[in-house]
């Protein structure tokens, strides 16, 4: 027996990619925008391998947003390819400030914010600790 609101569903329009369902109103593709999106970002990681681009290039030649592309070396996504030592304007460790190629902290920072980690779990362990007979 087949519900009212299964039939709904069925004939609803769907991503090609995915299978989610998209709105009626949805005048583009036959693929939802998260499914856009993720092609958009497998394009740009293949021209980035294949080419010696910045940031820009990448832009212009995917007419989107500089910052769309900053936003993916931040994320750690993608890693800014160049000389040693050449970075991204722009991006800098959250914590020190040193320029840094992708993600939001310098490998050092980022070291120590791990090691902060485990000082504060081991500090939290032996605050738990309890002693039997103390009184003894």
């Amino acid at each position: 027996m087949v519900t009212r609101s299964a039939e709904l569903f069925s004939e609803a329009p769907r991503c090609t990619q995915c299978g989610r369902i998209l709105p009626d109103v949805y005048e583009e593709d036959d693929i939802c925008p998260v499914c856009k999106e993720a092609n958009l970002f497998a394009e740009v990681k293949d021209f980035i391998r294949e080419n010696d681009v910045r940031e820009m290039d990448v832009a212009e030649h995917f007419d989107i947003p500089v910052s769309k592309v900053r936003k993916w070396i931040r994320e750690g996504r993608i890693q800014y390819k160049g000389e040693v030592g050449q970075t991204i304007s722009g991006i800098h460790c959250q914590i020190c400030g040193k320029p840094i190629e992708f993600g939001t902290l310098c490998p050092e920072c980022h070291r120590m914010q791990g090691l902060q980690i485990v000082a504060k779990q081991y500090a939290e362990q032996k605050s738990e600790m309890r002693f039997f007979n103390k009184n003894k």
